[in-house]
C-alpha cells in the first residue's frame, strides 16, 4: 500500500548467557560514584557494579543472587578479565577488529536522525492517505466470467447468460465464495471465494469501482460488464483509512526495507556538521561523535564494554578450561578414577550398536570387525568394511540404550517385549556390546558429563589461583550503598 539492520554481530557463542554476567565497565570521577572494589589495580566504581548486579537479577532470573553473592561472582569475572589482559589477548588484531565492528554496528543506532525517519514516515501516511481520499477503503469479493476482447456476439451471449445463471442462483440463497470457487473465472480470487485485498479508489477499472463504491456491506451488485468481461460484485466491509499511528509502526518497518537508515544517518551528520561549526564534513561529524557515545550516552558505554570484556572473558576460558579439558585426556581419566562413584546408573545400561544386516554372514563379520576395537570406532569400522556409496549391508543404532528406548535392544538386551520386525532390506538383526549393571567401564563412556565436571574442576581450580595472583580489595561501605542511594 505505501509507496514511497544490522548484524547485531556474534556475541562470541556466548559467554554472558553461560555464565550470566554481563558486566561493564565505565570508569566514573564522580564523587557520587564511589569506588566498591579495586580488582589488580583497577577501581571498580558501583555504577558499573550496579549496572551488573540488577541486569542479572531481574524478575526474569531463575537463580537471583544475593549482594554478597554477587560480589564473589563478579570478583571472579574481573579476575579473569585481568587474566586475559596479562595474556594480551586484547591486541590481537582479530579481537580488535570484532569490537570495532561491534561498536561500528550499534552506534548506529545513536547516529541516526530520528526526527527525520519520522518525518519521512508522516510525508509517506500523508501521501497514502491522500491517495485514499473521502471514499475510504473497501474489500469486495467478485465472480467473473471473462470475455476475450474481441469477442463474438454469440460468446458476448453465452457468457451473459452464464453471469445472469450466477446471479439467479445468489438472488435464491447460493453460498457466494461457493459459487465464486465454482464458476469464477479469476483464479487468483476464486480459490479465496472470489475475495479481494483492501481496495481504494483508482486500483480498479472505472466499471467496477464506479459501482462497487456506491455499495453498503451485506448489497450484491447485479452484473456488471467491464473490458475483461462480468462480474458480480459482493460488497464485505468498508472503513477510513485509519489514524497514523495505527500505520505508524507498519509504516517505519516499509521504510526500513526500503533502506531509509543510510538517509537518515547522512541527514544526523548534517545536523552535527551545522552545530559544530563551519569547516566540518557531515562524515567527519559523525566520526566525532561516534567517539562520544560512551559518555553522552551511559548506556552505550555499559554496552561496548560488556562486549569487550565478555569477548575477553570467553577467549581466556576456552584457553584455560574448556578447550583445556576437552583435549586433556589424561585428566580426564584421572578424574573420571578419582570420582567414578559419581557417575553409577540408577538402571542397567548397554553400551554398543543395534546393527540391521543383509545376512547372518555380515552379522557374523560385522561383529569380528569391531571385536576388540575401542567402541568410538565401531561405527567408522562397520562403514568402511560394509557400507559404500553403492552398496550398504548393515543400518546401525547407535546406544547408549536404557530398557525402554529400543524395541531392539529391548528384545535383544533387556530379554524384554515381542521380538520386532525386521528393517526393510535388512531381513538380519543383532546387538554388539556390553550391557553396564552398575556404571561406565572407562571415562570414555561418559566423556559428556565427565567433561562438564572437569571443566568445573579445573575452573574452580584457575578462580583460587588467580585469586593469589591478582589482590583484591573490597569496600563494604560503599557495596552497602548499591541501589540505595
Amino acid at each position: 500500500m505505501y509507496e514511497l539492520n544490522y548484524n547485531q554481530g556474534r556475541m562470541k557463542k556466548l559467554l554472558f548467557a553461560l555464565c550470566a554476567i554481563c558486566v561493564a565497565q565505565i570508569v566514573v570521577a564522580q564523587t557520587d560514584d564511589p569506588v566498591v572494589m579495586n580488582v589488580n589495580g583497577e577501581d571498580v566504581h558501583r555504577s558499573e557494579f550496579e549496572y551488573s548486579f540488577n541486569k542479572n537479577n531481574t524478575d526474569l532470573v531463575v537463580d537471583k543472587k544475593t549482594l554478597d553473592e554477587y560480589v564473589e561472582l563478579f570478583v571472579n569475572y574481573k579476575l579473569k578479565v585481568a587474566a586475559a589482559k596479562d595474556a594480551q589477548l586484547d591486541t590481537v588484531a582479530a579481537f580488535i577488529k570484532e569490537v570495532a565492528d561491534y561498536r561500528s554496528q550499534q552506534a548506529e543506532d545513536y547516529l541516526i536522525d530520528s526526527a527525520f525517519i519520522e518525518d519521512q514516515a508522516r510525508k509517506t501516511y500523508e501521501a497514502t492517505a491522500s491517495q485514499i481520499g473521502p471514499d475510504g477503503q473497501f474489500k469486495a469479493a467478485h465472480i467473473l466470467i471473462r470475455l476475450p476482447q474481441h469477442a463474438t456476439l454469440d460468446q458476448q451471449v453465452q457468457a451473459k447468460h452464464r453471469i445472469d445463471s450466477i446471479y439467479a442462483a445468489l438472488q435464491t440463497g447460493a453460498d457466494f465464495a461457493e459459487m465464486a470457487k465454482a464458476h469464477s473465472q479469476d483464479p487468483g480470487t476464486a480459490r479465496e471465494g472470489g475475495m479481494l485485498p483492501w481496495l481504494f479508489k483508482g486500483q480498479l477499472l472505472k466499471e467496477f469501482e464506479d459501482v462497487a463504491l456506491a455499495m453498503q456491506p451485506g448489497e450484491l451488485s447485479r452484473p456488471v460488464l467491464s473490458p475483461v468481461g462480468y462480474h458480480i460484485i459482493y460488497m464485505s466491509e468498508r472503513k477510513q483509512f485509519e489514524p497514523y499511528e495505527f500505520h505508524r509502526a507498519s509504516i517505519l518497518q516499509f521504510l526500513e526495507q526500503r533502506g531509509i537508515r543510510p538517509h537518515a544517518k547522512r541527514s544526523m551528520g548534517e545536523k552535527l556538521a551545522r552545530e559544530m561549526g563551519g569547516g566540518i564534513t557531515p562524515e567527519e561529524a559523525l566520526e566525532r561523535a561516534e567517539k562520544e557515545l560512551d559518555t553522552k550516552y551511559p548506556d552505550f558505554g555499559f554496552l561496548m564494554n560488556e562486549f569487550y570484556e565478555g569477548s575477553l572473558l570467553y577467549e581466556i576460558s576456552n584457553r584455560e578450561v574448556w578447550d583445556k579439558a576437552a583435549k586433556d585426556e589424561k585428566g580426564l581419566e584421572k578424574y573420571f578414577k578419582k570420582n567414578k562413584k559419581n557417575y553409577r546408573y540408577d538402571e542397567p545400561i548397554y553400551r554398543g550398536l543395534v546393527l540391521h544386516c543383509v545376512s547372518d554372514d555380515v552379522l557374523a563379520k560385522a561383529k569380528k570387525v569391531v571385536k576388540k576395537q575401542p567402541q568410538k570406532e565401531w561405527v567408522k569400522l562397520i562403514r568402511e568394511h560394509f557400507n559404500s556409496d553403492s552398496l550398504m549391508q548393515v543400518k546401525m543404532v547407535r546406544g547408549p540404550f536404557k530398557a525402554g528406548k529400543n524395541a531392539y535392544a529391548d528384545y535383544y538386551v533387556f530379554n524384554q517385549g515381542e521380538r520386532p520386525d525386521t528393517v526393510a532390506g535388512f531381513p538380519v538383526t543383532g546387538v554388539v556390546g556390553k550391557l553396564q549393571k552398575k556404571g561406565p567401564d572407562t571415562y570414555e563412556d561418559v566423556r559428556g558429563p565427565l567433561t562438564a565436571d572437569y571443566q568445573n574442576h579445573l575452573e574452580k581450580l584457575w578462580v583460587k589461583e588467580l585469586r593469589k595472583r591478582y589482590p583484591v580489595v573490597l569496600y563494604p561501605e560503599a557495596l552497602a550503598t548499591v541501589n540505595k542511594h
